[in-house]
C-alpha cells in the first residue's frame, strides 16, 4: 500500500463535501473542484459522524513492556464477565424475543471476542481495514489495486468473492491465525498465485506490498444472494478498525447498503465510501444526490471516493492511478502508529459506545422471553386451577347423584338393603349369609356407579383443562411447537389412575368406620355392619346427597329410601359424621390434585424444555451495562 507521487491535499479540516476522485478524471471533474480528501491526521477523515470521544483504557507500552495498570484489568474483567453473560444466554425456538436476541447476542458476543477483547488485551495489534460492498462493485479490484499485486480473485460470476482474503505484511501473518483472531473461523495461507478459498473460508495473503501493522480484508457482499455471504461479512465488518464500503452508481441506493452503513453511523465507526462505476454521463447528478443521502442518513462527516467507469484493468487489477486517491488516503491512515491509534481509537469508543443501547435491547429481548414463559406457565396454573374447582363443585353439588349413580342408589336403598347391612350381634347363621350374597350385587353395582362418575368428572376436567392450555399457548408466536411437544409426553393412563386412587379412598373410609370410638357406644354394644356398605354410605353422603334430594343442588335427583346421613347419625354420631366427612373430603382433595399435578407434566416439561432465559440474566445484562458505564 505504498503512496501515489502526488501527495493530497491535507490543508482542510472537517467534513468533506465533495468526491474525491481519482487523478484520470476528466476535465469537467477538475472544473468543478473534485480534490482529494483530507488525510487522517486532519482529524475528520475517517470519521462516519460524530467527534472524537476519548474513553479507551491506556494502552501497555509496547518500549517498556509494562503490564496493564490496575484500571486496566479491572475494565477487560468486566468486559470478559460482560461477555460470559451474553455467551450463556438462550433464546427459546419460535417465541417471542428468540430470532431478534439470537441476533443481537451473537452480534454483541462477535463483537467482544472478535474486537473488543483482543484490543484491550493487546493495543498494538495490527490496524484492520475492511474493504465491504456491493455485489459488482469493484471491491477485489479495489484491493489488490491499493496492494499493489494480486491477492484475490475477480471475476464475472456473481457473486465473486465466495471467501474473504486478508491481505497483510508477512510480519503480521501469525496474529491473523486461528488462535488470534477470530479463532471459529478456519482459514487458510495462500501459496504463490491467489486462487479462491472455500466458502466460510478466511485467505491469509501475506505481501511484502503491505506496510506493517495494517491488514485489508476483502470481505463477501453485503447483498449477495447467498446469505451466508453477508453474514460473513458482517461478522468481518464487527472485527474490523475502518470500513471502506463500495457501492455503485447502481445499486447505492439498495435497502442493503443503508443498513450496513447505518450500522457504522450507530457505532460512530471510523468510515470511507466509495461510490464505483460512475459513468461520464450524469456524474454530477449522481454525486450530488448519493452526498444528500449520506448526510440524510447522518454520514456527511465520512470520507468518500468516486472512481469512474472504466475498462482500464489488467490483471484483476486497475491499470491507470484510478485508486490513487484512495491508496494515498488508506496510507496516510496507515502511515504513523498515533495515526493508525486515531481511527482504531475512534472505532473502539463508539462500540463500547454503542453497547450502551446494544446490551439493554438484548436485555429487553430476554424480558419478552421472560414474559412469554411467564403467560405460559400462567395458561398451565389457570387451566388446571380451574379444573380443580370444577372438581370440587361436582364433588359437593349434587350433580353427581343422577343417571346411572341415581339409578344404582335407588336400587340399593329401596331394597332395603342398607336395613339389612346392620345386624343384631348374634344373629349369624346361612341365612344371614345368603342375604349377604343376594344384595352383594347391587352394592358391587352402586360400587362400579361411584367410581365411575368420579371417574368421568376427573377424566373430562383434566381434557377440558389440557384444551385449555393448548389454545392459550397456539395463541402465543411459537406456542404451536411447545403443544407438540407436549404431546410427545405421554402421561400413565388417567382413567387406570382414577380408579386406583378411588379405591384406595374407599378403603380409607372404610378403615374409618372400623376405628375404635368410631361407633356411637349405645349403639355398638348390639350393632355390627358391613363397613365396606357404610362407607359407601358415607360417599353418598359427600357427593351432596342432601342438597341433591332438597332441590339445592344443581341437579336435583329424583332419591328416596332413607336419608344417609340421618343412618350415619345413628351409627356415629353427629360430630363423629363430622370429623369423618371432613377427613374424607380433604383425602379426595389431596388424591385429586396429585392426578392433576401428573396431568400438567407434559405440559410443565415441554415449558421447561424450552431453554427460556431466567429473570437473573436480564439482571444481569443490566448490571454488566452499568459496571462497564462507570469503568470507562
Amino acid at each position: 500500500m505504498t503512496r501515489p507521487s502526488a501527495a493530497p491535499d491535507t490543508s482542510g479540516s472537517g467534513a468533506p463535501d465533495r468526491f474525491a476522485t481519482g487523478p484520470d478524471a476528466t476535465s469537467d471533474q477538475t472544473d468543478q473542484g473534485y480534490v482529494p480528501m483530507p488525510s487522517a491526521g486532519s482529524g475528520d477523515a475517517a470519521r462516519g459522524g460524530g467527534s472524537h470521544q476519548p474513553g479507551r483504557p491506556a494502552e501497555t507500552d509496547p518500549a517498556t513492556h509494562r503490564g496493564p495498570a490496575p484500571d486496566e484489568r479491572r475494565f477487560e474483567q468486566i468486559l470478559e464477565s460482560l461477555r460470559g453473560h451474553v455467551r450463556d444466554l438462550e433464546f427459546s425456538d419460535g417465541l417471542p424475543g428468540a430470532e431478534e436476541g439470537r441476533a443481537l447476542r451473537a452480534d454483541v458476543l462477535a463483537q467482544l471476542s472478535d474486537y473488543v477483547l483482543p484490543r484491550v488485551r493487546r493495543p498494538d495489534i495490527p490496524l484492520l481495514i475492511a474493504v465491504a460492498g456491493s455485489t459488482g462493485a469493484g471491491k477485489s479490484t479495489l484491493v489488490n489495486s491499493l496492494v499493489g499485486e494480486q491477492v484475490t480473485t475477480t471475476g464475472v460470476r456473481r457473486p465473486t468473492t465466495n471467501s474473504p482474503v486478508l491481505a497483510c505484511n508477512p510480519a503480521d501473518v501469525d496474529w491473523f491465525s486461528e488462535a488470534s483472531f477470530i479463532p471459529t473461523l478456519p482459514r487458510v495461507r495462500q501459496q504463490g498465485l491467489a486462487m479462491p478459498g472455500k466458502d466460510g473460508m478466511l485467505v491469509l495473503a501475506a505481501s511484502e506490498a503491505m506496510p506493517p501493522g495494517v491488514a485489508l480484508l476483502d470481505t463477501p457482499d453485503v447483498d449477495s444472494a447467498v446469505a451466508a455471504h453477508h453474514e460473513f461479512a458482517a461478522k468481518f465488518l464487527d472485527a474490523a478498525d475502518l470500513w471502506v464500503f463500495v457501492t455503485t452508481s447502481t445499486r447505492y441506493a439498495d435497502a442493503r447498503v443503508w443498513e450496513f452503513l447505518q450500522v457504522a453511523r450507530d457505532r460512530d465507526t471510523s468510515l470511507a465510501v466509495v461510490l464505483s462505476r460512475v459513468p461520464r454521463k450524469g456524474r454530477r447528478q449522481l454525486l450530488d444526490h448519493f452526498g444528500a443521502m449520506l448526510e440524510a442518513n447522518g454520514l456527511g462527516n465520512a470520507a468518500r471516493f468516486a472512481i469512474p467507469e472504466t475498462d482500464q484493468i489488467r490483471g484483476e487489477r486497475f491499470t491507470s492511478n484510478v485508486a490513487d486517491h484512495i491508496r494515498e488516503f488508506l496510507a496516510d491512515v496507515a502511515g504513523e502508529a498515533d495515526q493508525r491509534d486515531r481511527v482504531s481509537r475512534r472505532t473502539f469508543v463508539g462500540v463500547i459506545d454503542s453497547f450502551r443501547s446494544r446490551v439493554p435491547e438484548l436485555a429487553r429481548q430476554v424480558e419478552t422471553q421472560i414474559e412469554a414463559g411467564r403467560a405460559l406457565g400462567a395458561a398451565i396454573d389457570d387451566a388446571y386451577a380451574t379444573a380443580g374447582r370444577r372438581i370440587d363443585t361436582g364433588l359437593n353439588d349434587g350433580s353427581l347423584l343422577r343417571g346411572s349413580l341415581s339409578a344404582r342408589w335407588q336400587e340399593v336403598a329401596a331394597s332395603g338393603d342398607l336395613a339389612k347391612s346392620l345386624r343384631m350381634r348374634g344373629k349369624r347363621g346361612r341365612k344371614a349369609r345368603s342375604e349377604q350374597a343376594e344384595r352383594g350385587q347391587r352394592v358391587a353395582s352402586l360400587e362400579r356407579a361411584v367410581r365411575d362418575a368420579l371417574e368421568a368428572l376427573v377424566v373430562s376436567s383434566c381434557e377440558r383443562a389440557a384444551d385449555q392450555v393448548e389454545q392459550s399457548w397456539r395463541a402465543v408466536s411459537g406456542g404451536s411447537a411447545l403443544v407438540e411437544r407436549a404431546r410427545e409426553r405421554p402421561t400413565a393412563d388417567l382413567a387406570k389412575r382414577i380408579r386406583k386412587e378411588i379405591a384406595e379412598w374407599q378403603d380409607e373410609i372404610a378403615g374409618m368406620t372400623t376405628a375404635s370410638g368410631a361407633t356411637k357406644r349405645s349403639v355398638a354394644r348390639f350393632v355390627t355392619f358391613d363397613h365396606d356398605i357404610v362407607a359407601l354410605v358415607l360417599i353418598i353422603d359427600l357427593l351432596g346427597y342432601e342438597r341433591s334430594h332438597s332441590g339445592g343442588g344443581a341437579h336435583a335427583a329424583d332419591t328416596s329410601g332413607p336419608s344417609p346421613q340421618r343412618l350415619l347419625k345413628g351409627l356415629f354420631g353427629a360430630q363423629s359424621l363430622r370429623s369423618m366427612g371432613g377427613t374424607a373430603r380433604d383425602n379426595l382433595r389431596r388424591r385429586i390434585l396429585g392426578l392433576l399435578d401428573h396431568e400438567r407434566v407434559p405440559f410443565d416439561g415441554a415449558l421447561a424444555s424450552a431453554a427460556i432465559p431466567t429473570e437473573d440474566s436480564a439482571v444481569q445484562l443490566y448490571q454488566a451495562t452499568y459496571n462497564l458505564e462507570i469503568s470507562r
